[in-house]
């Protein structure tokens, strides 16, 4: 169904666009980063600034509900919110002077973003629905096995978040191209396109009535819970002779209010 859209992905595990050999390494991974505080033992005042600080914030919470858990991580994949201009550049200089003279003349990113887009929901909602046998295809099958695992571990309500709706998407961009050259294996040649999806939940019955959100809703309450952020790294195989549709081969969902204090 969304054969035309099922594999290309940029290389996030390298900075640079630049061609580059493939190597047997694993995908290079962010550290986390534990922050904690000294406080001092000669004075108590700090302790109770802080508690002070909490039991406040509780109190002025606008409907005193309980934090709301962070949506558990699909895979091992950094978030990725906005464009960079120093790669929008390079994915310009790519596709339009190696991808589509050398590799598929009839490549276009907008046409890929538009197909993209059918693949994200497809994909999101097989995932909502745990029904990851009908992710063959459309995903890569070492991708399969860790996206089990991460949704087993999930709530049904976490799980209902996943789901992505075509029309809620309301901005998207290819984030990184990347070229991939396997010299050891017969010259096998591969495209990779990282993607970044902004959604809204009920945009697509808002518009249906006629409005629209406004321009800082990021910043408002009543919409924060409601944006989701999705990455997904395609990939296909551009080796002569060899027959291949794009296919997903990292993905991650991550809501940005989940990271505001």
């Amino acid at each position: 169904m969304i054969r035309n859209v099922a594999r290309c992905v940029p290389n996030s595990r390298k900075d640079t666009f630049v061609i580059f050999k493939k190597q047997q390494t694993a995908m290079r991974t962010i550290s986390n980063f534990n922050i904690t505080s000294n406080y001092s033992t000669k004075s108590n005042k700090n302790h109770r600034n802080a508690s002070v600080y909490e039991v406040c914030k509780r109190l002025l919470s606008s409907e005193g509900e309980k934090p709301r858990r962070k949506l558990p991580q699909l895979m091992n994949f950094p978030e990725i919110v906005w464009p960079s201009l120093l790669k929008s550049m390079r994915n310009f200089i790519l596709s339009t002077f190696i991808i589509k003279p050398y590799m598929d003349g009839d490549f276009s990113i907008p046409q890929f973003v538009k197909g993209s887009k059918k693949a994200v929901e497809v994909v999101s909602n097989k995932l909502s629905e745990g029904d990851l046998k009908s992710l063959e295809g459309l995903v890569t099958n070492d991708v399969i096995p860790d996206l089990q695992k991460s949704v087993s571990l999930m709530s049904l309500a976490e799980r209902e978040q996943l789901a992505i709706n075509i029309d809620d998407i309301y901005f998207s961009f290819p984030y990184q191209l990347g070229i991939i050259f396997d010299d050891s294996n017969n010259q096998k040649r591969f495209v990779e396109i990282t993607m970044v999806y902004h959604s809204l939940k009920g945009l697509s019955m808002m518009r249906s009535r006629g409005e629209e959100p406004p321009l800082n809703m990021g910043m408002m309450p009543e919409y924060q819970g409601k944006i989701s952020v999705c990455n997904y790294r395609f990939i296909r195989e551009f080796t002569k002779g060899v027959e291949s549709q794009w296919t997903v081969n990292l993905l991650n969902h991550f809501k940005p209010a989940d990271y505001l204090d």
